[in-house]
């Protein structure tokens, strides 16, 4: 069939169908998995997940991605349509949200028989809603994971992407528990060594506004106010990692925007609000007002270090 790859491996027994009943911690590795996407995050996810599944299938457009996850040996299969793939029993969107929003509306009509539905996304609320509305052979749970790099891409993938990382999960509203499902997100969170964190999908999305997004927008502003060359030679190593989230992929970033959009206005409305207060007190020269203001920011970020240093294993 056109677009699908093949390399050859000797599969595990593998799960005769989806059976939401028998899906649980101890059976990820009699799996079948298929990523859709192998960018840098689904190809990281891929790349831990070698040896750990059954038989790990890549959806994935790219015709070049596709041959070099199959030639690296990073995939069993890859195909570059999810109509094309056959039967798996755990689907992982590892794809831009509004990619990710398209494919749960089209998966009843690509896959009838149903499976297990686990997605990487940046935002939450849309991307569970539209869980919510899969219908009952599916079993579904939001994911994120929140780490990353600015360079995107499967050459950009690495398999300790993860470990250590906290990975956010999401339980889905549906007419009755998902108790497999859940147990399925956790073993693959456990086994590409992430720590997971249960959060409602809004606090989910008002929380990163702040940490995730709002960062990459305010680096995004720095480089476009420093983006003359004479200005760069005088920059060091300040500059650069403030800078660095201006290199994300401007399409990932158009597609949290639009999908937490008001929790990203409430985080933007704040950072403005606290801009202006030092805008005034350097208009006036009021020395005790910035100083204030630049040692309350070194104390929260000194009490962020600590934190961040300190074992605060995320548990549900």
């Amino acid at each position: 069939m056109q677009g699908r790859f093949f390399r050859p491996y000797s599969p595990a027994p593998l799960l005769p169908c989806y059976n939401p009943e028998m899906l649980n911690e101890t059976q990820l590795a009699h799996s079948r998995v298929a990523i859709l996407g192998l960018g840098l995050m689904g190809g990281s996810l891929a790349l831990a997940l070698r040896g750990r599944v059954a038989h790990l299938l890549a959806v994935e457009r790219h015709v070049i991605t596709r041959q070099t996850a199959l030639r690296q040996g990073v995939v069993d299969e890859a195909v570059e349509e999810l109509a094309a793939a056959p039967p798996v029993d755990l689907l992982v969107l590892a794809a831009p949200v509004r990619v990710i929003l398209d494919t749960l509306g089209r998966l009843p009509a690509l896959r009838p028989s149903g499976c297990a539905v686990v997605d990487l996304g940046s935002t939450k609320r849309a991307v569970v809603a539209a869980m919510s509305a899969l219908p009952p052979p599916f079993a579904a749970v939001g994911g994120h994971p929140m780490c990353g790099k600015e360079t995107a891409g499967l050459a950009a993938a690495t398999a300790d992407l993860y470990r250590g990382q906290t990975f956010v999960l999401c339980r889905v509203p549906r007419p009755a528990p998902q108790p497999a499902a859940e147990a399925l997100a956790l073993a693959l969170v456990e086994a590409v060594g992430a720590r997971p964190l249960w959060l409602d999908a809004a606090e989910h999305d008002r929380l990163v506004a702040a940490v995730s997004h709002l960062p990459a927008l305010a680096a995004a502003a720095l480089m476009r106010g420093a983006a003359d060359e004479s200005q760069w030679a005088v920059s060091a190593s300040g500059f650069r990692d403030a800078a660095r989230l201006a290199g994300t992929d401007p399409r990932m970033m158009l597609d949290i925007l639009l999908t937490n959009r008001k929790a990203v206005l409430d985080a933007l409305r704040a950072y403005r609000a606290d801009l202006a207060g030092l805008d005034a007190a350097l208009e006036r020269g009021d020395e005790a007002a910035l100083a204030e203001w630049l040692a309350t920011a070194q104390v929260a970020h000194a009490a962020y270090r600590r934190f961040k240093s300190t074992d605060h294993s995320p548990s549900g």
